[in-house]
């Protein structure tokens, strides 16, 4: 009966496609844009038949530029508001006299003329810009402004702004700003951003000016159909070590249960990857998973996962785009020593008010954005909530099947310009999650975040971000099913904090950064109380902890010509460890334990207890072997005084943070990274290999029988290791045609070290040994293929190495007794991990008068059956040692999702 259904659904989705592709979408817009631009269109209908329509917002010209890029059609807009579309070589617009003459003869009555203090949005590619007025005999003038999305008005980070014929350019920053200096008389200004279609502005330069760009989406046929492209950032681009997606890279990536998933796709790049599935952290070049910061618009992200780690906290359709630093991290980021993931989500439609509604097998979701009375203020709300009880029932443990799950999570922004120099960003997010498992006790946990920030532009060159926070994570475990045992066991973390940002770019061979940040940290390391009074559970308390962290930093990047380019920066932090806390004192040059306290010392509320502090380098270089392939070299030194305490090799909702104390000192990251990127041929297609060679110290390991939860002397169970990784990076990407996508390879080690003579037991006698994440072969392979515009299926596959573990490898009896030998620490792997999942897309048409359109995902999660192993466990029994393996998905598991997304 559901495979009947499924096929109908099928058929009924694609009689609606070949229905709407007998109709003719251009000539409806024809009729849309005559009245709205007051003009009138010449044409071959024949020659416009099957012409992909998918934005009709911004000016005439970028409308129709976006319609026959690639058609082999042109375009002319006569004197007399006539429309001529023809087949063959383009009509250019015959350019003024007056662009041909010198500057210093110019005559700039005849031309728009943007004066020092106005601001111009340059939206025709045919029209000359003459740009601020001639005042001084310099050779050169400074234009700044934004880059915007046309449709939406959202900044466009990120994006490419260079001189033609010039080697040399910038990029815009979060806020889409850019700078540049340009010579004077007459340029091209070339602009070239993700997804977008790129354009030229004609520039009459006299003098220093402001100049806004708006961009339309790249309209494509099928043969040149792109599904993420950096163009050549990843070769010109000082940034090494990074990747970034925007929404339109997640959305076409598959979907897990219907959903498209930030970390997941984050995944399928080189270095990423995580020890199974059903675990809420990732690993980034052979970190753990608490060595990873995630911001999210500035805001402090402790846990970003749903349903046991299966999708992100975030949902992607607030998101405009994310980069997760894997080297070469900015020195105005920092507090994790192995990756820094920022997320930026969108300000909010300037245009109109637009949304999107969701109903997938897991969950349902909205968003809602668009202008608040003016386009100076703009709001955005984007919500996701689940029903997902009937998805457990799929997984093979029997303890899942009569479990309950439930979680929600809100986005809210809020923006508004108060003048071009002043604006102001607040955001606020929550998310939440609750589940039992097998009708025992409910875990639940919650981030709430909140942030304002203030930009304020001093000049043209010259701006400062001022920003202040709140973030919070919380969980609890409520086992109150039995009165007589019934407990409460609760953690939470807050900080609070507040950052200066500055920004100045005094020529285009430098941008200098430089700014100041402070954290509060209040931790409550847990406390275990009766859920009733019956409860014959004993109350027990941490001592709560606090502290602070002020780092400073100054960076320049700087351009020594066309080929090579600099970066150096420094970042210093100081950390203070204060009370109230009572603290023990140990017996010098022996193992930290019970018998070996000699005294105790009670710190007062404030009273400094413990100092930390140090420079934090990064310096990196790009060589421009030719403008299709370069070098690239960096080097990282990192800090981190907060700790995850975890009995699992992942983020779990029961683990605590630590902060850094007077003996659990911060961990410290070095890395050094070389990178060779290309583009081969002219199809757009990237190759870069990356190497990479990372120390670490003062990662925390655990003593066997370690006591984690509720500890008040947790420094007598932890041991301070050393660490180190190396590994080589593979990825190929093919982002234009039919099909498109990418493969990519790691391979990485990871071994931590223990030889501290304090730490009371060596391991694996003192040698390295492999960490719990160390997997040394990874492999993704992303396939997409679209047969019309409007059906796709996509494919993706997933390949790595089994993590370690430790066997019991014997049984013997000692003290009558009897006791289990272990191998070395992490000798053995569990096997191997391999999924592939399949979707299929059927949207509907793409009628731009359309105020409605919407789209149907349908496919199979683990379509192969594959079962994975999350863990392997061992039990003694009669003394036989058996094992045992645990997975969490190990059937294929359907979906179907229904989108809409209205204006």
């Amino acid at each position: 009966m559901v495979k009947k259904l499924l096929i109908i659904l099928i058929l009924i989705c694609m009689a609606k496609i070949d229905y709407a592709q007998k109709l003719s979408p251009f000539d409806s817009l024809v009729h849309v844009l005559q009245k709205k631009f007051d003009v009138q269109f010449l044409y071959d209908t024949k020659h416009t038949e099957g012409l992909a329509i998918s934005n009709a917002e911004g000016s005439l010209d970028n409308i129709l530029r976006n319609i026959l890029d690639g058609t082999g059609l042109s375009f002319y807009i006569d004197p007399y508001k006539r429309v001529i579309i023809a087949r063959g070589s383009s009509v250019f617009t015959p350019l003024s006299k007056d662009f041909f003459k010198q500057t210093g003869t110019e005559n700039t009555n005849q031309h728009t003329v943007l004066e020092k203090n106005d601001i111009i949005l340059a939206a025709v590619d045919n029209k000359i810009y003459t740009i601020g007025v001639k005042n001084n005999n310099a050779p050169s003038a400074i234009i700044s402004g934004y880059v915007r999305d046309a449709k939406n008005g959202e900044p466009l980070s990120s994006t490419s702004v260079m001189v033609e014929g010039s080697q040399g350019g910038v990029s815009t920053d979060a806020f889409g700003f850019f700078s540049i200096t340009v010579p004077k008389g007459q340029q091209v200004l070339r602009v070239s951003s993700v997804g977008m279609k790129e354009i030229t502005r004609q520039l009459n330069i006299l003098g220093n000016g402001k100049m806004d760009i708006e961009m339309n989406e790249e309209v494509r046929s099928l043969k040149t159909a792109v599904i993420v492209a950096q163009k050549q950032s990843n070769v010109r681009g000082m940034q090494m070590g990074v990747e970034r997606l925007n929404i339109r890279a997640i959305k076409q990536i598959p979907a897990v249960l219907g959903e498209t998933d930030i970390l997941r796709s984050l995944q399928t790049l080189p270095g990423v990857t995580s020890v199974g599935e059903g675990t809420a952290g990732y690993n980034v070049r052979g970190g753990s998973a608490d060595q990873n910061l995630i911001l999210l618009n500035d805001m402090t992200i402790y846990n970003p996962t749903h349903l046991f780690g299966f999708f992100s906290a975030v949902d992607p359709e607030v998101i405009r785009g994310l980069e997760l630093y894997k080297s070469a991290i900015p020195e105005r980021l920092g507090g994790r020593i192995s990756s820094i993931m920022d997320v930026s989500t969108k300000d909010g439609n300037a245009k109109k008010v637009t949304g999107t509604l969701g109903i997938g097998p897991l969950t349902s979701k909205f968003t809602l954005e668009g202008p608040l009375g003016s386009e100076k203020t703009t709001f955005l709300a984007g919500g996701r909530a689940t029903y997902s009880n009937w998805f457990l029932k799929y997984l093979p443990d029997a303890t899942f099947k009569k479990s309950k799950v439930s979680f929600a999570d809100l986005m809210i922004n809020l923006t508004h310009a108060f003048s071009e120099k002043d604006k102001l960003y607040v955001s606020g997010y929550i998310s939440s999650d609750a589940f039992r498992l097998n009708q025992d006790s409910t875990y639940a946990y919650e981030n709430k975040n909140a942030r304002i920030k203030w930009k304020h532009n001093f000049t043209d060159k010259f701006y400062n971000v001022l920003s202040v926070g709140i973030d919070q994570y919380d969980y609890s475990v409520d086992g109150s099913n039995n009165p007589k045992d019934g407990f409460l066991l609760k953690f939470g973390v807050q900080q609070l904090s507040g950052k200066t940002d500055f920004k100045f770019i005094p020529t285009n061979k430098h941008e200098i950064n430089f700014g100041l940040q402070h954290i509060i940290y209040h931790l409550d390391p847990g406390s275990l109380t009766p859920s009733n009074p019956a409860s014959l559970t004993k109350a027990t308390f941490v001592e709560k902890e606090s502290g602070t962290e002020t780092s400073i930093y100054f960076g320049d990047q700087y351009r020594v010509n066309n080929k090579i380019q600099l970066q150096g920066g420094l970042r210093y932090s100081y950390y203070r460890f204060a009370g109230p806390k009572k603290s023990y004192l140990y017996s010098p040059g022996i193992p930290r334990s019970e018998s070996a306290v000699i005294d105790s010392v009670q710190f007062k509320n404030g009273e400094t207890i413990q100092t930390y502090h140090g420079p934090e380098l990064r310096a990196s270089a790009r060589y421009l072997i030719s403008s299709r392939t370069s070098l690239k070299l960096s080097y990282n030194s990192l800090r981190q005084y907060i700790h995850m305490i975890t009995n699992t090799t992942a983020l779990s909702p029961t683990d605590i943070w630590k902060l850094s104390d007077q003996f659990i000192k911060p961990q410290v990251g070095h890395q050094l990274s070389l990178g060779f990127y290309t583009q081969p041929g002219n199809k757009g297609d990237e190759f870069s290999v990356e190497a990479y060679y990372k120390r670490n110290f003062n990662y925390l390991d655990y003593k066997s029988g370690a006591k984690l939860i509720l500890n008040n002397s947790l420094e007598r169970d932890v041991i301070n290791t050393k660490g180190k990784a190396y590994g080589i990076e593979f990825l190929y990407k093919k982002p234009i045609g039919k099909l498109n996508g990418w493969i990519s390879y790691t391979y990485l080690r990871t071994f931590l070290k223990v030889d501290d003579p304090i730490a009371g037991e060596t391991i694996n006698g003192g040698n390295f040994y492999p960490a719990n994440f160390d997997k040394p072969h990874i492999a993704s392979l992303v396939g997409n293929y679209r047969f019309t515009q409007r059906f796709s299926i996509s494919l993706t596959s997933t390949y790595s190495t089994g993590r370690p573990i430790t066997y019991p490898i014997g049984v013997f009896n000692m003290g009558g007794a009897q006791r289990v030998l272990y191998s070395e620490r992490n000798a053995f792997r569990i096997p191997d991990f391999f999924r592939t999942d399949f979707s299929v897309i059927l949207e509907n048409n793409h009628k731009v008068t359309q105020k409605v359109h919407g789209s149907w995902t349908f496919g199979v999660y683990n379509i192969m059956g594959r079962s994975n192993p999350y863990s392997v466990y061992f039990i003694v029994n009669n003394r036989e040692v058996k094992g045992y393996q645990m997975s969490v998905f190990a059937n294929p598991i359907p979906f179907l999702t229904f989108n809409l997304k209205f204006n």
